[in-house]
């Protein structure tokens, strides 16, 4: 695995991140990178697609504050190893039991974002006894929900930003794809990205150049393309494995955008009994960036203040 050394490395990013440190650890097989900082209990941080670990820097340092920030390059993220296989989301939070067991924690408070969102659900009905309260952020396990998503846009709803009655999420079909994808988009990963935070994003200004060139670095090579749509690939195996899931008894709280909320509010009580939903109707999918502070409060509002 390569760790290269240039302006969108682990080790130059992290420069960016006063008290946090880059660590790299083998488990389950696969080696993964994370960083660390802050002190308390223990955080558990999830990135998801198309981004990495540095998703979490508009947030990362004022949680630091309060608990221990782990923030985890998933299997097949960054520069977290790549592997043929084990992209489903069972196997990924198996991943993260691993690294868990290793840094010698007995629990942690633990909260995801799109795909990580998936993976710490996973966690969560697999490993309920390592988690102390789970957050989820545009990201719910997969179900037999999504074989609804429709195929073609229904009439006047396609347009420049995504519609939240709904949307159309086009790349789930196109993430599905094998081989394609990183032929078409190796080198110019950017134009994807792009295109995304425009779509999703209310005010896609807040992602700023230089985090788009960091995602861009981190998925511009055919094999993080590849993996990265291993994790879509991986659905079908997710929903088979959610149909053996029993209800989470652990404090849940789900934060969803204009686009998410509304369907993590009907979805998310079928699975979680001890359950609250907030909606940031002010932003799009990507909240850290354009919403940082309501995130920031809203988490340590659940895990330190509102005790259950």
């Amino acid at each position: 695995m390569m760790k290269t050394t240039n302006t969108y490395s682990d080790e130059e990013l992290i420069k960016k991140w006063p008290g946090f440190v880059n660590k790299y650890a083998t488990v389950n097989g696969v080696e993964l990178h994370y960083v660390v900082g802050g002190s308390g209990e223990p955080l558990i941080c999830l990135p998801g697609w198309p981004q990495t670990w540095y998703s979490y820097h508009p947030i990362a340092q004022e949680l630091a504050k309060s608990f221990q920030v782990i923030v985890v390059d998933i299997r097949g993220m960054g520069s977290s190893e790549k592997p043929d296989s084990g992209y489903d989301k069972k196997t990924m939070a198996t991943d993260v039991l691993a690294l868990i067991k290793q840094l010698g924690l007995k629990k942690a408070h633990m909260m995801g974002h799109d795909i990580g969102g998936m993976v710490a659900m996973s966690f969560a009905f697999n490993y309920p006894e390592f988690i102390e309260k789970l957050i989820v952020l545009d990201g719910a396990h997969p179900s037999e929900g999504m074989l609804q998503m429709p195929l073609i846009p229904a009439p006047g709803t396609f347009t420049e930003k995504m519609d939240s009655q709904m949307p159309y999420a086009w790349w789930m079909g196109f993430n599905q794809v094998k081989n394609l994808p990183e032929k078409l988009l190796e080198g110019r990963y950017h134009l994807l990205l792009d295109y995304l935070f425009k779509y999703v994003m209310i005010d896609d200004s807040k992602m700023s150049e230089f985090d788009r060139e960091v995602y861009a670095s981190a998925y511009n090579e055919s094999t993080s393309i590849r993996a990265s749509n291993s994790w879509y690939q991986a659905f079908a195996q997710d929903i088979e494995d959610s149909k053996t899931y029993q209800q989470l008894d652990m404090p849940v709280l789900g934060i969803g955008s204009y686009v998410s909320y509304n369907y993590m509010k009907m979805g998310l009580p079928y699975v979680a009994k001890n359950l609250d939903v907030i909606g940031m109707m002010d932003s799009g999918h990507y909240m850290y960036e354009e919403q940082p502070e309501p995130v920031i409060d809203a988490v340590v509002n659940f895990l330190i203040e509102k005790k259950n």
